[in-house]
This record gives C-alpha cells, structure tokens and sequence, in this order.
C-alpha cells in the first residue's frame, strides 16, 4: 500500500497499471496457425501468443530423439556452453560485484554432450557435478552448425514470412536440459518459438514494463576452465546494459516500479509454437 501511495501520480506506475487493467493476465492460446492478416494484428498490438500443437507435423518433432540425434550427428563435434550452475549470458556475482557473465565455450563430440545431458534426468544431479552443459550458439546454428538437421524444420513460418514479407534472419536450434536458465533479456525482432522436445518455461514481460527491470550496465566477464575447475575471469571492454531484476525472485534488485509488473507465464510442450514479440 505504502509502495502505491509513493507512485500516487507517476505516470509511469499510471502507465504500466493501466496496461495491467486492460490486458488478459494470460498468454492468448490458438488452436491453429493465424493467417498472415491475423498474424499482423499481433504484431501491431505487440502481443504474444501459443499455437498448441502448431507443430506437431513437422518431421523433427516426430523424430528428433536422443537415439535418433546421436545417429544423425555421429562424428559431428559442436560448440557447447558450460557454466557452473546453468547460468549463461546472465547477472552474476563475482567477488561482491555483480558481471555479466558468458559461459565457457569448448567444442565436444555430440555425443559426448548428449550422453552428458541425458545421463540423469535430475538437474540437481547435473549441478552437483559443478557444470551444466548446452548447446545455445544463436548464429543461425540449424543452417550451419546442425545443417544436417535443417530439412527437417520448415525453411520459415509461412503466416509470418508472408505477413512480415522476408525470410528468416536466423533458425537457431537449443539443446539444454532444466539445469540451464536464460536470463530475464529482450530481443529486438519478432520470434517465433518452436518446441521440439521436452517443456520450456517461460517467463514472458510487455516491452513498457522496462522501468520494473532494472537494467544496470555491467561488467562483461566468461567464466573459464582453470585445473578443471570453472572460475569467472573479467573479460575487460565496454560494459553490457543488463536487467538485473528478476521476476521469480521480485525482492531482490528490484526498482520501485518492479511491484507493478504482472509476468505472464506460459508453458511449451512438443509441437508447441510461440510467438514472441519484439523487445518482449
């Protein structure tokens, strides 16, 4: 109550409150692909939205498994992130500061990566061996780095390729198990999410709750291997604007707008297509 009378006539608390009351608390949930014209009026109202089972016909979510992966990607080696607790690209606390923090990259056999992932089915078993490992180049990795992989997956989303008139910037293909957590960030052009296998949680905010995030300018650091050992070593350079407030965890880093956001929340199963905004 004493946070809202503080923010009594702050057109930034009147404006992310009044976004609030006239926006569903939820996640829009279709059944089926919109058409490009429907498509639009999404984009134009940047608002997200899940096509359940969107996907379900593609040939790689009917047939990527762990056995079927290694097959496909046998004698493939891969760039792999390793970070000691999942926490790649992320706000990190290294000596009382806080950095932000990339993950040790190395490349390894798939396979090698792959039995490392699926050995145990507990994260809490995978951080007890002081790393988590995933794959998470985002440099259009499924038509370079997993091109064997490509033809499996539309060459783009038809209802957004027509609608937004281009083609795909980047197919990016991810590869983690529930060990690994992306931080709260926001990416500047329109995605289309696909799960291929497993759950992915998201955490979803409207671009205008900017003001709750708390972005700070931090620190680039990569954590790096020293006698077998993962350890976070200053990489120098421009430092990288972060948000640093993270919304399941609401007290801690938090600005005096952040008790004003409302997270949506939305869970991906296989086949599973999510449309995520611009700057969301």
């Amino acid at each position: 109550m004493e946070k809202d009378e503080d923010l009594k006539d702050d057109p930034i608390a009147e404006l992310i409150t009044s976004f609030n009351e006239l926006n569903a608390g939820v996640v829009e949930e279709l059944d089926e692909e919109p058409s490009p014209l429907e498509f639009m009026r999404y984009v134009a109202r940047n608002t997200p939205f899940v096509v359940r089972g969107g996907a379900s016909d593609w040939p790689a979510v009917r047939r990527w498994t762990a056995s079927y992966l290694r097959d496909s990607l046998a004698g493939h080696h891969v760039n792999v992130a390793v970070t000691p607790y999942g926490n790649a690209d992320a706000p990190t606390d290294k000596d009382g500061q806080l950095v932000f923090a990339k993950p040790h990259e190395e490349e390894q056999p798939f396979s090698s990566f792959l039995d490392y992932l699926t050995s145990s089915h507990s994260s809490s078993s995978l951080e007890s061996r002081g790393e988590v490992r995933y794959a998470q180049t985002q440099n259009d990795n499924l038509r370079n780095e997993y091109s064997s992989l490509y033809s499996q997956v539309p060459p783009s989303i038809p209802f957004a390729r027509i609608a937004l008139q281009k083609e795909p910037d980047a197919v990016n293909l991810w590869i983690g198990s529930s060990a690994s957590v992306t931080a709260l960030h926001r990416d500047n052009y329109e995605n289309v999410y696909v799960q291929v296998a497993g759950q992915k949680h998201f955490v979803l905010l409207p671009a205008l709750c900017q003001p709750c995030v708390n972005e700070q300018e931090l620190e680039p650091a990569s954590y790096v291997r020293e006698a077998g050992d993962l350890r976070l070593q200053s990489d120098g350079g421009d430092k990288v604007p972060f948000a640093i407030w993270d919304p399941d965890n609401p007290t801690l880093r938090s600005t005096k707008y952040s008790h004003l956001a409302r997270p949506l929340r939305v869970t991906l199963e296989p086949g599973d297509m999510l449309y995520l905004p611009a700057m969301w």
